[in-house]
């Protein structure tokens, strides 16, 4: 098993910049993908950005130029650098491991974004 566990969420103005932390129980190494969703009240959750063990990156569009996401193996971390924030980022974020040989997909608890116009 792998547990998640996210922070860095907070309370930020539009235009200002967030960075958020998921600390991995096992090795980032061995887990295959790691992504980072969110989801806002009354909308279903949705994909931010990933990345995988090649070091592969995948963002949505709505992020594309504004976060980064990143690991560092040696610290069993993932981070998502989330600059220019607008109001529309208000969310829970989520961290997620895709994790075949360690039984699955894995999820956080979720840290809150609160971005104010």
């Amino acid at each position: 098993q792998v547990q998640l566990v996210e922070s860095g969420g907070g309370l930020v103005q539009a235009g200002g910049s967030l960075r958020l932390s998921c600390a991995a129980s096992r090795s980032t190494a061995s887990i295959h993908v790691i992504s980072w969703y969110r989801q806002a009240p009354g909308k279903e959750r949705e994909l931010v950005a990933t990345i995988s063990s090649g070091g592969h990156l995948n963002y949505a569009d709505s992020v594309k130029g504004r976060f980064t996401i990143s690991r560092d193996n040696a610290k069993n971390s993932v981070y998502l650098q989330m600059n220019s924030l607008k109001p529309e980022d208000t969310a829970v974020y989520y961290c997620k491991a895709d994790a075949p040989s360690l039984g699955g997909a894995y999820w956080g608890q979720g840290t809150q974004v609160t971005v104010s116009s």
